[in-house]
């Protein structure tokens, strides 16, 4: 039995647009010889929709494009097709079975996340009924993505009272088919590998998974569409961060060729590299502007950028203060010509001093403090902005999760833009990219690793002059934001009271800066995303 597999990208409402491509890249999987035809989950709308789902207007023309494509489509063969259903006032993520020219039967998800950066209660109704497609291939069990992660023992426990894939196995299907739009997180695809490789040797059956691949707002998808065959070996694994359509007999025996393991600082860079070009693809722009400061994050930054758009595309702005180092001048510069983009330098002492001339009936006999620092931040946001105006460039800001999740950056001023590119980051992983980009050509200048790290707002500034040491801060960080752990657990695993405690206190008071941050791009377990719900105005 011959699959074809559409690992493709859509672009969430594009719906005619997306059914073109999934047309064309249906004759093309018929042409390879496929017998059957799969795309991802809700190919058709794109994943996640979210509140589009709740538009009559976009659900019908779902449903009419879906037939449109299944009459263009009715010479070939079949297509199972990720798209949203409505029967009897209800909303179901469905997957449609085309064939012979029409929507022959539909199959609904029956698990519905609701957790992280999941939302699927709150649109669609669980399916109840029977995920057996029968055929002249024998009996197709459908399900769609969260539908196989219950498997209670891989897992240790249920996480729902049903199990779709054990029912499935009790009716003898032939064939698992999973649709699926599982983004990306570091360290996951080891994880999901494993669980399918479990499901089909489990159950001996072949497993087949087709995964969204691109990005949409915050989420990546990495593709890496995979099939096992029915003694849980893996033949078939698409490509990352890649648009592939592919053609799998099912029923092969292993001659897929292993390969290495992909370093974290490599996934973690061509993630973020496919995050920049398709949300700066599908906001409608086509270059970006960026403020360098000679800093790691900024370089790391631009050397994203580029990877995904291109030099000509990516405009670097240095704003050096009397406080700026000539060394971070120099490395930003240096980094610059490296990447073979265009820079501008804007001095801004005499802003600066405008400022604090101005202020000064207001302030005097006041100390200097964090304002004084602030008002340099937030004159290089608003050059940056009005440079984004004029030129049409999006803005994408240069800070880190570590950065983010203590409130060491500046509302209106370092948090100004359009897409944090390295907010979900640490900045210990920082570090770890970025010599991994210069392990073999030195691309971000050698001096910007090695120097402490500096904001460059006052004279001889350090960040350690407010925060632990990067290690230990990432550490702490880690417990309470992605494990959820309170002040009191991570004293006990040996951490220092005093800074615990001040950590903690920082991460809960800088909530009302990250509710008006950019949308940052999500490569860890748990990003200040749409998967961070934290209230602002709680007790500390």
């Amino acid at each position: 039995m011959k699959i074809g597999i559409l690992q493709l990208n859509p672009w969430i409402n594009d719906i005619e647009g997306n059914a073109l491509k999934i047309e064309q890249g249906a004759k093309e999987a018929f042409a390879k010889g496929a017998q059957i035809v799969i795309t991802s989950e809700l190919a058709l709308l794109g994943y996640p929709p979210r509140d589009l789902l709740l538009r009559k207007q976009v659900l019908n023309r779902c449903v009419k494009s879906a037939r449109r494509l299944a009459e263009n489509l009715r010479l070939l063969g079949p297509v199972i097709l990720g798209c949203p259903w409505v029967e009897n006032l209800k909303v179901f993520n469905a997957a449609l079975f085309l064939e012979d020219g029409q929507i022959k039967t539909w199959i609904g998800k029956t698990l519905l996340p609701n957790y992280d950066v999941f939302d699927e209660q709150r649109y669609f109704t669980a399916f109840t009924k029977d995920k057996v497609v029968e055929n002249k291939w024998g009996k197709l069990g459908i399900t769609i993505c969260e539908d196989i992660w219950n498997d209670k023992e891989f897992w240790q426990r249920a996480f729902y009272p049903e199990d779709p894939v054990a029912g499935l196995a009790n009716a003898q299907v032939n064939v698992l088919i999973n649709l699926s739009a599982s983004p990306f997180t570091v360290g996951k695809q080891e994880v999901r590998q494993k669980m399918l490789a479990y499901l089909s040797k489990k159950y001996s059956f072949p497993v087949v998974y087709v995964n969204q691949v691109g990005a949409n707002d915050d989420l990546i998808f990495p593709g890496r569409s995979m099939v096992f065959n029915a003694n849980g070996e893996m033949i078939y694994r698409a490509s990352s961060f890649k648009e592939e359509i592919a053609v799998i007999d099912i029923y092969t025996k292993t001659d897929f060729p292993e390969k290495g393991k992909i370093p974290r600082e490599e996934d973690i860079f061509r993630a973020l590299v496919l995050g920049v070009s398709d949300y700066v693809r599908k906001c409608g722009f086509n270059k970006v502007v960026i403020g360098l400061s000679g800093g790691i994050d900024s370089s790391l930054t631009a050397v994203i950028a580029v990877e995904a758009l291109g030099p000509k595309n990516v405009l670097g702005v240095l704003m050096p203060s009397c406080f700026t180092s000539k060394e971070s001048n120099e490395d930003a510069l240096q980094l610059a010509k490296t990447l073979g983009i265009n820079t501008y330098v804007l001095p801004i002492e005499d802003i600066r001093q405008s400022f604090v001339n101005t202020l000064h009936p207001i302030f005097r006999g006041l100390p200097e403090d964090v304002t004084e620092e602030n008002i340099q931040s937030r004159i290089r946001g608003n050059l940056l902005m009005a440079i984004s105006n004029k030129l049409g460039a999006l803005l994408l800001t240069t800070g880190n999760k570590s950065e983010l999740a203590v409130g060491y950056c500046t509302i209106y001023g370092d948090m100004s833009g359009g897409l944090a590119v390295i907010a979900d980051v640490p900045k210990t992983m920082v570090y770890k990219v970025c010599k991994w980009l210069n392990r073999e050509v030195e691309i971000i200048p050698s001096r910007v690793l090695v120097k402490p790290p500096s904001a460059e707002l006052r004279p001889n500034q350090k960040d350690e002059d407010n925060l632990p040491p990067y290690e230990i801060l990432d550490k702490i960080l880690e417990f309470i934001v992605e494990k959820n752990m309170e002040p009191e657990e991570i004293i006990k695993l040996g951490y220092e009271e005093a800074v615990v405690q001040k950590i903690y206190r920082m991460v809960r008071i800088a909530e009302f800066k990250r509710k008006q941050a950019p949308p940052g791009l999500k490569v860890t377990d748990r990003a200040f995303g749409t998967g961070w719900r934290m209230p602002i105005a709680a007790k500390i």
